[in-house]
């Protein structure tokens, strides 16, 4: 799914508090020409929408500026919001056009039941989402991790992850994604074998 934004040249000598006034958010966008910054508004209300379906320097969107003629890829790189209210107060935005890659963060995806699951044992996913780099037109949605033949004592670590071609983690491939372990539960329990011996002592 494509998502687009439209935004607007700032206006000179514009303040921050009589912008959100008028329910204009300030933005930024970095990256378009060397180390350049254009200073821009959003309208709160698209942005809050855009928000709802695009997450942080993961999904790849079309930012348009029609005022400066400007429009391309770029990527959501921070929202400030305020401390306690549900209020978006800045947008940085990121341009993608003619990078050779990108470095983003997409989210792992748990397929399946694991086979050490349905003998008692529990997933353990420590890692939820991975940094990766890739080409900033195949920025994967997700990244699947199919778990139904990992039985109890797997331990599955960023470099054993079947990524997409040409997607590279940048994570340490050590780190550990996931493990089946025991249940405590069921550890702590005697067998019905034992129970019996004790029994008929």
């Amino acid at each position: 799914m494509s998502l687009t934004i439209e935004c607007q040249k700032r206006p000179e000598g514009s303040k921050s508090r009589a912008l959100r006034r008028e329910g204009l958010i300030p933005a930024n966008l970095y990256g378009h020409s060397g180390t350049e910054s254009m200073s821009l508004v959003v309208n709160e209300r698209k942005a809050q929408r855009l928000l709802r379906s695009a997450a942080v320097n993961s999904t790849v969107i079309d930012v348009q500026i029609p005022d400066l003629s400007w429009s391309g890829p770029a990527l959501i790189r921070e929202v400030q919001t305020h401390p306690w209210k549900a209020e978006i107060y800045h947008l940085s935005f990121f341009a993608v056009r003619g990078r050779s890659s990108v470095d983003v963060v997409v989210p792992l995806n748990i397929v399946g039941v694991s086979a050490g699951a349905k003998q008692g044992g529990v997933l353990d996913q420590v890692v939820t989402e991975l940094a990766v780099r890739c080409d900033p037109t195949k920025v994967p949605e997700s990244i699947d991790i199919d778990v139904t033949t990992m039985d109890v004592g797997t331990v599955l670590t960023v470099g054993e992850l079947v990524l997409p071609d040409g997607v590279a983690a940048s994570t340490d491939p050590s780190v550990t994604v996931l493990s089946i372990i025991a249940s405590r539960t069921g550890a702590a329990q005697p067998s019905e074998a034992a129970t019996e011996s004790e029994t008929a002592e």
